[in-house]
């Protein structure tokens, strides 16, 4: 008889806990696990794209010359100025490395300001829920934090200036995109793209395979999604 108590006690220790409903978790509970969940996704993004070739090492958010400038871009390489080209480019990237860092403290202070409406939308949203908060919160300030730092970075490289004048004169006749202008502005906003970017793979890891994450409260909010 005691073998069995204990066999059925074993039994009810290994059974898997019952997930609960979104309905079922206080309002404190989704917006701790939100915020935990979004202060994980902010700094996991910043940290990839804050170090050497966080950018430029990776296809997916590597700063490319602007449109306008693609065709010369290929007419510079077929007369020997790929070395030009490849120089820019590469700055635009480690400008766009060193601004990064700066989104943290603004992305963090987003989500101490986060209300449970808030949450609670953010949660029952799309996959990218979180992002779209954080862009509409965020992406003005952070723009503003990010442009200083990639102006200084790409002060001495000759061939942006020339990109400058050339561009704002196209954009006065319709050439030029206005929003590639300015190549420092543009560096600017794709910036921002790649950290909002970098932060929805992240969400949408979390969202995936909440079981997966180490803090259990994620996995109690964010297991709620799934059940």
């Amino acid at each position: 008889m005691r073998r069995l108590l204990v066999a059925l006690s074993l039994m009810t220790v290994m059974l898997p806990v019952q997930a609960l409903s979104l309905g079922e978790l206080s309002n404190a509970e989704v917006v701790a696990g939100l915020k935990q969940a979004l202060e994980q996704g902010a700094g996991k993004a910043v940290s990839k794209l804050g170090m050497q070739d966080g950018f430029f090492g990776d296809p997916k958010v590597k700063i490319p010359l602007p449109e306008s400038v693609q065709r010369a871009e290929r007419v510079m390489r077929m007369f020997g100025m790929g070395k030009q080209a490849d120089e820019v480019i590469l700055r635009m990237n480690r400008a766009a490395e060193a601004a990064v860092p700066e989104a943290k403290a603004l992305l963090i202070n987003s989500v101490k300001q986060m209300s449970v409406a808030d949450a609670k939308s953010i949660l029952t949203g799309g996959d990218d829920a979180a992002t779209q908060y954080f862009r509409r919160t965020t992406a003005t300030p952070m723009a503003e934090k990010f442009l200083p730092i990639v102006q200084k970075a790409m002060a001495d490289v000759e061939l942006a200036q020339q990109y400058n004048r050339f561009a704002e004169t196209g954009a006065k006749y319709g050439l030029v995109k206005k929003d590639q202008a300015n190549l420092e502005q543009y560096v600017t906003q794709k910036t921002l793209d790649g950290v909002y970017f970098m932060m929805a793979e992240e969400e949408r890891a979390i969202r995936k395979n909440p079981m997966q994450q180490a803090n259990s409260l994620l996995k109690k909010v964010f297991g709620a999604l799934i059940r």
